[in-house]
């Protein structure tokens, strides 16, 4: 692995009264942050050191400059590929990095400031939440190269429903933002240049709820996505014990009537 391909995956630890935020930017901006499979290994590893921080409360995700977010897999280092062994080992690469992303046990934000793209909109899709600014673009172009849109744009139907899903995937034509924030793919749509304080407001508002209880429902989550309604209530109930058990609940909920009550005594 050359120098050009190693420090690619830029991670900040930003500490605040809340507990710890990790900035995490792709850096490959001349060729519109394109994975290749370099760039994939050290993503994979760099979030591997973030699993078991339990001080951890968020992860931002973002692509470096102003073009592009993650302009999707390297279509140089695909149009080499020199047998089918190393088409199934490079795009298992990509499914890696998209599965690092779920696997973090916190909330996850996609900081989209320009093209999302191919593996890029799947990598934006494995978040559990996506702001993009207004010039964002975004499309899963792979049948327009030969290839089928595969891995994680199986979460595409669950976020935007089977017809805009084969519309994308089937014709391959980029779509706006503006379109994207009215499918529900998109949660939060602002001017370019209040990316980073919109970024900033989620943070706050997940920083002031309770962290254990975050950890759990994130969880919850992701079980959600492969049970059956019965299995999935019953996996809530499950969660909820485990919840009270920490007493985490407890401190909240005392917290919150004791802040009511002084309200009251003030009014």
């Amino acid at each position: 692995m050359s120098s050009d391909d190693r420090n690619r995956v830029e991670m900040r630890l930003d500490e605040r009264p809340g507990g710890l935020v990790a900035f995490v930017t792709i850096n490959n901006a001349p060729r519109l942050n394109a994975m290749h499979s370099a760039l994939m290994d050290e993503f994979v590893e760099r979030l591997s050191t973030l699993m078991a921080d339990a001080e951890l409360r968020a992860l931002v995700l973002t692509g470096a400059g102003d073009k592009a977010f993650i302009g999707g897999a390297d279509i140089r280092e695909m149009s080499v590929l020199a047998n089918a062994e190393d088409g199934r080992e490079f795009i298992s690469r990509l499914h890696r990095c998209c599965d690092a992303i779920r696997a973090i046990p916190v909330p996850t934000i996609a900081r989209i400031n320009g093209l999302a793209l191919g593996g890029g909109l799947e990598m934006a899709a494995a978040c559990d939440v996506r702001i993009a600014a207004e010039s964002a673009v975004f499309g899963m172009p792979e049948v327009k190269l030969g290839i089928p849109s595969v891995i994680e744009a199986a979460l595409l139907p669950m976020l935007i429903g089977w017809g805009r899903t084969r519309q994308i995937l089937l014709f391959g034509e980029n779509f706006s933002a503006q379109e994207a924030r009215s499918w529900g793919l998109v949660n939060e749509l602002v001017a370019d240049g209040d990316l980073d304080d919109a970024v900033g407001r989620w943070l706050d508002q997940l920083l002031s709820c309770s962290p254990g209880a975050v950890r759990l429902q994130k969880q919850l989550i992701r079980s959600w996505e492969d049970l059956p309604l019965r299995a999935a209530i019953e996996a809530g109930i499950d969660s909820f014990e485990a919840a009270v058990r920490s007493g985490e609940p407890a401190a909240a909920m005392r917290d919150f009537l004791e802040r009511r009550k002084a309200r009251k005594t003030m009014s």
